[in-house]
């Protein structure tokens, strides 16, 4: 079920009505029989997937308190192992095959292995990371053992954030589900308003863009670098719609019921250096491989050389968990390289831009984020294009065959509205970002101006939104 559908408008207040209203003991078991409703209205038979990945780390994290020394460890990569080994058999046995069956071809080997016909259940790499931090959490005593069989399963499965996050920790969501959540207009209302945002970002402008980027990076070889330039900068945006769009409808519908699920994105494009935009930027997903890879291969703790190798290695593994494909973890390397190469040359570029701006000049900020953002669109190159010997000739025309711009009489209109679409969220950004403190027109204390501005978004949603129930990007990781 896809949050921007008319199943899923019947389905919210349906689910949180019901939830208000029954007892606090049965609260959680509705919202499991919910959630896994939710899931299975994509194919119902995968849920049998994740059932399993539940019942490897609810018992393995039962055995880790009842057990000690080798045999806690034992059970804890055990866990790990069992429950990365679903998520290689449906995201990335294919793509290891086939480049072995490659590489064979190549040697002239027999390879009789074949690739296995399945397709990648919807958000198995969110859950199972999610299910993952429990296990560790757990193990490293951080986290009290969940007996509660119902609860620990609905930890995992939670509607709101099952499919594509955020990935939460169990410190923060698990104790959520004992507590008596009373119905409060300020959560409502909270909740409500970042849902509609949501829906503005996914509907009208990430799925606006969506229809010029796909017809452009569908055929990179028929477009000019003009238009495979721009495309490019209208995928960085759609991308980031798509997925913070998501992110604030999940974390909203959550809130309504009095949930708290942790901040996702933070306005990542005004970041001023790489660093900064990873602080920003699916935050859920780069604290985790901060805390459970970073950190445990030493973090910048170690020698330089090392301190390199590990912000590299955590950067391909992004990659590779984002997509079973060497496009992504070029991207990830990207970013990686990003990292490195800053820290590396962090002195040389202060003294550069000091002798012509101060360290605090605003134009100075503002370079930084405008170079920031073209270092980001250039890796989402990789990321988009459908594989790498695409992203070369998108790279190549790029630079070397500008041409003109692609318009013709129907795309005039989709531009003309894209382009509006992120006028209207630029005026907003920038107010969050830069205006401080500042009551905006959601929190006008003036009921008639809040409601005409929700009004108003509502109208501009139903004048110039995609109802076509687009699919969420990151519903394929």
């Amino acid at each position: 079920m896809l949050f921007n559908s008319i199943e899923f408008l019947i389905f919210f207040p349906l689910v949180t009505g019901m939830y208000f209203l029954l007892p606090h003991a049965y609260r959680w078991f509705w919202l499991l029989a919910a959630s896994c409703f939710f899931y299975m209205t994509f194919i119902p038979v995968y849920i049998l997937i994740l059932l399993i990945t539940i019942l490897i780390d609810y018992f393995a994290a039962i055995y880790i308190v009842e057990t000690s020394g080798a045999k806690k460890k034992f059970f804890l990569v055990l866990s790990i192992i069992s429950t990365c080994a679903v998520l290689f058999v449906f995201k990335y046995f294919n793509f290891f095959n086939d480049n072995v069956a490659g590489l064979a071809r190549f040697l002239h080997w027999n390879y009789p292995i074949e690739s296995l016909k399945i397709i990648l259940p919807i958000g198995l790499s969110f859950h199972t990371f999610q299910s993952l931090s429990y296990v560790i959490e757990v193990y490293k005593g951080r986290q009290k053992v969940e007996r509660n069989f119902g609860i620990y399963s609905l930890y995992v499965m939670f509607y709101p954030q099952l499919v594509a996050g955020p990935i939460e920790r169990p410190q923060n969501l698990l104790h959520q589900f004992y507590e008596k959540h009373k119905f409060r207009s300020e959560d409502v209302t909270f909740g409500l308003k970042l849902m509609l945002w949501g829906m503005f970002k996914k509907i009208v402008v990430a799925d606006r863009l969506a229809i010029y980027v796909n017809a452009v990076y569908d055929n990179p070889t028929k477009h000019d670098g003009l238009t495979l330039f721009l495309a490019t900068i209208f995928f960085g945006i759609q991308i980031y719609c798509d997925f913070s769009g998501y992110s604030d409808i999940a974390i909203g519908s959550a809130r309504v019921m009095g949930f708290k699920l942790m901040t996702n994105f933070n306005r990542p494009y005004f970041s001023k250096s790489i660093h900064e935009f990873w602080s920003r930027w699916h935050i859920s997903l780069s604290t985790w491989f901060k805390d459970y890879l970073y950190i445990p291969m030493g973090g910048n703790r170690v020698t330089k050389i090392l301190w390199y190798r590990n912000l590299f290695v955590v950067f391909i593994v992004s990659g590779i968990w984002h997509g079973a494909n060497w496009t992504y973890i070029i991207w990830g390397a990207l970013h990686g390289f990003y990292l490195v190469f800053g820290l590396v040359t962090l002195e040389i570029r202060k003294k550069f831009a000091g002798l012509f701006l101060s360290e605090n000049s605003k134009i100075l900020k503002l370079v930084k984020i405008v170079v920031t953002f073209l270092l980001v669109s250039f890796a989402w190159i990789f990321f988009r294009a459908r594989s790498f010997t695409d992203a070369q000739v998108i790279i190549s025309k790029i630079f070397t065959h500008p041409g003109k711009l692609f318009v013709d009489g129907e795309t005039k209109i989709h531009l003309f509205y894209a382009i509006l679409a992120i006028a209207m969220l630029l005026a907003v950004e920038v107010k969050r970002e830069f205006c401080h403190g500042k009551i905006t027109l959601f929190e006008s204390k003036n009921i008639y101006v809040r409601f005409s501005v929700y009004a108003g978004l509502i109208i501009v949603m139903l004048l110039m939104g995609v109802f076509d129930a687009g699919q969420f990007i990151y519903f394929q990781f």
